[in-house]
């Protein structure tokens, strides 16, 4: 049987997994790697270090697993979304790669918005506003700030795509991670012409854009030595993180909705048309299935906010469950167990570094509201769990706007593993959600888009439903779904009270510092 390999470039490591065709996992490895801070803001990688993990990854699948290299039969690629490797003329790296975390852009930002005309036009030309995490602002800094770097650029990569140039020695890219550089005409699925003459940046610094099963190119020789594998292997465009991990969770048809609580949170719905928010609130991308887009929402500390809370006032509960071996995350559920549904009018605000959905504000902050003599510590850890899933709502809402239909939630990351976060969802969305067979992430979509794209299914589609299977269902609970139906429209009316009083906070820290 067929062997594919997924092959996921994250933040903190790259991920390696082997998958038989019929779907079944043979073995996975992670390869971890620093992440550079130079500046306050600054977020920089060295994309050697991304090429380095995926050699090693590889081969240790290959030993784990037991695969001979003649049984591979097709790679894909997914990695970190919106970052930037500059290449010169003879292909080496001129600089650290910028990341989408990077927070450096924005008077970029601006100035994008100025150059097209506002933003109401940008986001009518690549259906997307203007902000700091996107490839396209980073390109004109390089210009503005590091002129000599600039000048001897001749391509531009995303992050998956410049280990994909080591693969193969290719210059392409695919639709999906291509929407999130802001340079894509996202309902034509190519560069934006009009945009790219308006920046004053050349069509010749980008790479050829395909669909995301498309094949790019084969395996060289070289590479194949560094990987353990044979050379002429085929290499499919893969897809950015989000798009990737949707087809790891089957979310390639109208009305499938995912909803992933990692530290950031992503909701992310299936469209067969283009879908724009005039407002820009929500992403809407390319997807990696052929001739269809998604619509996404972004929630930057939504597990994030749990995982504060553990580091900063659960101390108790990290050393109690090193005493019973157990995950601490597990002993904070149950005390959020304890209080009551809406915590007695206590509400966490989970903007503890900014927020993009649906309020993109980099000074929005975290805040407690609402704290009384009755609220003791299973208050506040519930409350930091109903805050970040509110927050995750109000990209639903939104996708509810859009009129697109939501039939089927699809629940993944920690917020899916724990019994009693997934009951909260139910209750706090007002739906039946569910969980899947399928936990690998991006990795194995990818993996699934090089069968599909190999010939070993017909498309996407059909590799998703002979897969990935629902295993379990959450159905709301009536009362809590009452209490939090009545509480949902305060949590949104509080960011807006306070949404100038963040811009005065970060003013006032600026000034004494």
């Amino acid at each position: 049987m067929a062997v594919f390999l997924g092959i996921d470039v994250g933040t903190s490591g790259t991920k390696t997994l082997a998958m038989q065709e019929d779907g079944t996992i043979l073995a996975s490895a992670t390869g971890e790697y620093p992440l550079s801070n130079p500046k306050p803001g600054w977020s920089e990688q060295d994309p050697a270090d991304w090429w380095k993990a995926t050699c090693d990854t590889v081969k240790k699948v290959l030993k784990a697993g037991k695969i001979k290299p003649d049984d591979v039969a097709g790679i894909g690629l997914s990695g970190q979304m919106h970052g930037s490797v500059f290449l010169d003329k003879q292909r080496n790296v001129i600089r650290p790669a910028i990341l989408w975390n990077d927070q450096r852009t924005a008077a970029e930002c601006a100035e994008i918005e100025k150059k097209a005309g506002g933003r109401d036009k940008l986001i009518g030309m690549v259906a997307n506003p203007a902000l700091t995490g996107f490839t396209a602002p980073k390109i004109l800094w390089l210009r503005k700030h590091e002129a000599k770097h600039y000048d001897k650029t001749v391509q531009i990569l995303l992050p998956k795509d410049y280990v994909r140039f080591c693969m193969t020695g290719e210059f392409a890219t695919e639709v999906s991670d291509a929407s999130g550089t802001l340079l894509l005409d996202v309902k034509n699925r190519q560069w934006s012409k009009p945009l790219l003459d308006k920046l004053d940046i050349s069509p010749s610094l980008l790479p050829k854009v395909y669909e995301s099963e498309d094949v790019t190119g084969q395996l060289t020789a070289s590479a194949a030595k560094l990987l353990g594998l044979k050379a002429g292997i085929p290499v499919v465009g893969g897809g950015g993180d989000q798009a990737a991990g949707a087809v790891g969770n089957g979310i390639v048809k109208r009305g499938v909705i995912s909803a992933t609580m990692g530290t950031s949170g992503v909701v992310f719905a299936h469209s067969d048309e283009v879908q724009i928010d005039p407002q820009g609130r929500v992403h809407t991308f390319c997807h990696a299935v052929r001739g269809k887009w998604h619509v996404m929402g972004v929630v930057l500390s939504a597990g994030g906010s749990l995982q504060w809370y553990r580091n900063q006032l659960g101390q108790a509960e990290v050393a109690a469950s090193k005493k019973i071996r157990t995950d601490p995350y597990n002993l904070l559920t149950d005390l959020a167990a304890e209080a009551p549904p809406g915590c007695e009018g206590l509400f966490f605000l989970p903007y503890l570094t900014g927020e993009r959905t649906p309020h993109a504000d980099p000074n929005a902050r975290g805040a407690w509201i609402g704290l009384s003599l009755r609220h003791g510590q299973a208050h506040l850890v519930r409350s930091v769990i109903e805050g970040a899933t509110y927050a995750m709502r109000d990209s639903l809402e939104i996708i509810n706007e859009l009129k697109i239909p939501i039939r089927e939630i699809r629940l993944s990351g920690g917020g899916a593993r724990s019994k009693f976060w997934r009951q909260l969802q139910a209750d706090l969305y007002g739906r039946r959600v569910v969980t899947i067979n399928a936990e690998e992430g991006p990795a194995y979509g990818v993996a699934l888009l090089a069968a599909a794209g190999t010939g070993h299914y017909k498309g996407v589609v059909e590799a998703c439903t002979a897969t990935i299977k629902v295993n379990q269902a959450t159905d709301p609970q009536a009362e809590a779904k009452r209490i939090y139906t009545k509480c949902y429209p305060m949590f949104g009316r509080l960011y807006k009270t306070l949404k100038n009083d963040f811009s005065e906070l970060q003013r006032l820290i600026e000034e004494c510092e």
